[in-house]
């Protein structure tokens, strides 16, 4: 098991900050906010007027590109009357209005993974590729759409597409439908930790040898009104709506709640000679997975960081690295009171020493909490980070917390070499996911 190696060789996202990794990445170095007054519904009975949109996101499009991948289903159905283009379109649209947001972003982020990864799979043994896409919560909006039909219209106009649209497993399943990948594939549900526990047990799956390939991730779609008022109602976002770019503030003395955001971070990695005899290009090498529980409470972490701690130090276990080895954090950082804090606390407990010249960042200061999409958007910060060496900021950090006492990295970008980076990811629960990437080779 420990002699395969994983690496990552595609990366695909679909954030606040663009629709695109090009976009994403250069708004992320430049220090831009993705948060605005949100537009997916009226505002003015709610407290939070505010959320981390994924703007310009056209589904049936979507769709249209992962069906490149293969043609023969719709060039089967072109007649005499209808040409290519008109049965790829209409497909599309079917695919697009049967499936919930979240899924649609995850199609998406799966489709440009796919594609960056320069992986043709016609060539491969699809059954050796597999996908692990979660989700934290599902379809929420296709809930509260079809629950508002019940009690309208009655059971009968009820959509038979509604339990499909749903679930939180039909991400992971419908990207194996569009791209016909037979491997192993399920999904993942662990709150805000969701995409890192789908990277991470999607590494070990390769690990073990059962698999080759693994688009993994994660995807989320819950700025909705059941959504902001749920988040609201635990007093966990922020209210900050007269500056809504300054309201995610990780690590600051003056943060008051987390911002929702929405969006996919989909990953491809693949075992190494696999990847070498295809000639890929790779990004890094996935070289280490942690993940422990608080076992404390339903929603506020452990007050000494002892769990986070516990799974960073499993990270650099499997990776053979120490704690003077690690160069950059993509801390959880949500902007909560008591969750930097506490995160503070666990990479001292975890790096002991070396945390205080360990450059950390939250890059939710510009996403929003993409909740179980955050871990797949971030560590695809931490590749390009290693890529490009370039270290993403912690915006809107103006007056640092004394309990919050690292280098967060603070409201400029950092250029500096990056060998070995740790995404943390923690989730209501209890649950914990560490990643290690490093610059390869190693």
């Amino acid at each position: 098991m420990s002699d395969r190696r994983v690496v990552v060789t595609g990366l695909g996202v679909i954030t606040p900050l663009g629709n695109d990794v090009k976009t994403f990445w250069k708004n992320l170095i430049e220090g831009r906010s993705g948060v605005r007054l949100y537009q997916a519904f009226d505002s003015e009975i709610y407290s939070c007027k505010i959320a981390g949109e994924v703007r310009s996101f056209d589904p049936v499009g979507v769709f249209k590109e992962a069906n490149k991948f293969h043609h023969s289903a719709e060039q089967d159905l072109c007649t005499s009357t209808r040409s290519f283009e008109e049965v790829a379109k209409a497909k599309a649209l079917k695919e697009a209005r049967r499936s919930d947001r979240f899924t649609q972003f995850a199609v998406a982020a799966a489709t440009m993974a796919l594609s960056d990864s320069g992986l043709d799979i016609k060539t491969i043994q699809r059954d050796r590729f597999g996908v692990l896409i979660g989700s934290g919560i599902g379809g929420l909006q296709s809930m509260e759409d079809e629950t508002k039909r019940l009690y309208a219209r009655g059971p009968s106009r009820v959509s038979p597409f509604t339990i499909a649209m749903m679930i939180s497993n039909m991400a992971s399943g419908v990207v194996s439908m569009e791209f016909g990948i037979c491997g192993p594939n399920m999904s993942i549900v662990t709150a805000c930790a969701t995409a890192n526990h789908s990277i991470g047990e999607a590494w070990r799956i390769i690990k073990f040898g059962d698999a080759d390939v693994f688009l993994a991730g994660g995807a989320e779609a819950t700025i909705t009104p059941l959504g902001i008022s749920g988040f609201s109602a635990m007093n966990a976002l922020s209210l900050r709506n007269d500056e809504p770019e300054r309201a995610s503030r990780p690590f600051d003395r003056d943060r008051d709640g987390f911002v929702m955001g929405e969006g996919a971070g989909i990953l491809l990695i693949e075992e190494l000679e696999h990847a070498k005899r295809r000639g890929a290009s790779i990004y890094c090498e996935l070289s280490g997975y942690g993940l422990s529980s608080d076992a404390y409470h339903m929603t506020q972490p452990l007050p000494e960081g002892e769990g986070a701690a516990r799974c960073m130090k499993m990270a650099m276990q499997h990776a053979g690295v120490n704690s003077g080895e690690i160069d950059y954090i993509n801390a959880h950082g949500t902007s909560t009171p008591i969750g930097d804090i506490c995160e503070t606390k666990a990479i001292k407990l975890a790096l002991g020493s070396s945390a205080k010249t360990t450059m950390v960042s939250s890059t939710k200061s510009m996403t929003g909490h993409l909740l179980g999409a955050a871990g797949g958007v971030e560590m695809a910060a931490c590749v390009l980070a290693i890529k490009y060496g370039i270290v993403p900021p912690t915006i809107n950090l103006e007056h640092q917390d004394p309990e919050c006492d690292l280098d967060y990295v603070p409201n400029q970008a950092r250029e500096q070499r990056v060998c070995i980076a740790i995404n943390n990811s923690f989730g209501f629960g209890g649950h914990n996911a560490t990643l290690l990437a490093r610059r390869f080779p190693g």
